[in-house]
Order: structure tokens, then sequence, then C-alpha cells
């Protein structure tokens, strides 16, 4: 038991040190400008207080998905939620230490069959099988906000989880800035490699202002 609770502590640690937004946040408003080789689309976007997303200004269905999901992604990271809330149910052990130092966390317990790495107080690597689909996410750098860390670099490399061959691989570079007390993504650039292919999208968010929290 002592090594589970150990392991408990060590990944509790490590997920309570992703940086959130609190139960203040107002949520903000801001341009948004999408290239994708010669292509550039332009638009607003908004993430309200509740953290719903609108994107508009957008006639592309598709780009308009895109930067909706996106931006989904984001708040899903953002948002906070406490540690016996995600992971109250989940069994936590031990498992090797690797030539970076980051240890392995193995999870029994959790719905979408994941385990982790963390390296410190941060989790540094999340390993997920979905159905068919298996999935790692390394992160390689990040940002220290000193109200806990963002991932700013990290890839995710997609697997066939029968066959094990590799069908996609993204890398992403993240930028955040700090707008009042909130630190809010400005930039995202994404490689995507599939079929032999690859592709660049660019998100970037000017023009960010929080909204103003409406008076009760």
């Amino acid at each position: 038991m002592t090594e589970q609770t150990n392991a408990r502590e060590l990944f509790k640690a490590a997920y309570e040190n992703r940086y959130t937004w609190d139960a203040n946040f107002p949520g903000y408003s801001a341009d948004v400008e999408l290239k994708q080789g010669d292509e550039v689309y332009t638009g607003k976007i908004r993430i309200n207080g509740d953290l719903s997303v609108e994107v508009t200004g957008i006639e592309d269905d598709e780009v308009k998905q895109s930067i909706y999901t996106q931006l989904r992604d984001v708040v899903t990271h953002r948002k906070r939620s406490s540690f016996e809330q995600s992971h109250g149910k989940n069994q936590f052990n031990l498992g090797e230490q690797d030539s970076t130092g980051a240890l392995d966390i193995l999870v029994k317990g959790d719905a979408m069959g994941s385990n982790y790495k963390i390296r410190g107080t941060e989790i540094c690597q999340v390993s997920r099988v979905m159905g068919r689909m298996a999935f790692v996410i390394d992160t390689h750098e990040s940002l220290d906000t000193g109200e806990g860390y963002v991932s700013k670099r990290y890839d995710a490399v997609f697997r066939n989880a029968q066959t094990n061959e590799i069908t996609r691989e993204l890398e992403f570079e993240d930028t955040y800035e700090k707008m009042g007390d909130y630190y809010v993504m400005t930039r995202q650039v994404v490689h995507s490699r599939e079929n032999g292919q690859v592709i660049t999208t660019e998100f970037n968010f000017p023009n960010v202002k929080l909204l103003e929290v409406a008076a009760v």
C-alpha cells in the first residue's frame, strides 16, 4: 500500500501543479487568424466565463470547426477540477524511471486506459488507448506561470492499437501571454504528419481582451 499511496501523492502533486483558470475567470475575446499554406482565414473568437466557446466571422464550416475544436482543447486543459473529481477512484502504482528522470505512473480504473510519466511536479507524458486508437503525448518544454505550469512544446503520436502502426504525428508549439490576472494562448503552430505529408497550421489570436464581469 505504501507504494500505491506514494504513486498517488506524486501524481496528485503534478496534477495540481497544472495551470488552470480559477472560478473568477471572466472569459475573453480575441481576433483569430488561421494560416495553412497559402490560405488565410480571419474572424473573431470568444471564450465565455462559463468556458463555452464562440467562433464568428468565418464562412468556411471546416475552418470554423477547426478553430472551435482547437479552443475546446485549450478550455479542457485550463478548466479547473479537483484531483478527487478526476482521479479519486483510480489506483496508482509506480513503474520504472527512464534515463531522463521521468517516472512511470501506472493507473488502474481509468476508463480511457491512461498511464502517465511525471518529471518532478510536472506530467510529461500521457498515454491512452481508446478502442482501436492509441496515442502518446510527450511534453518537451513548459512555461512556469508561478501558479502552475503550461505545456509549450509537445508532440502527439497516434497508432493503430491492434497493429501498433503509426497513423498520425503532431507537433505543437504554443505561446501564452498574461492578460490581467490570467494566461491565455495567443499563438499555436501545429505540424501534422500523415500519409507522408507534412501540413503546418498556424493559429494566431491578436487583440485579446478579458470580458467584463457582469455586476450582480
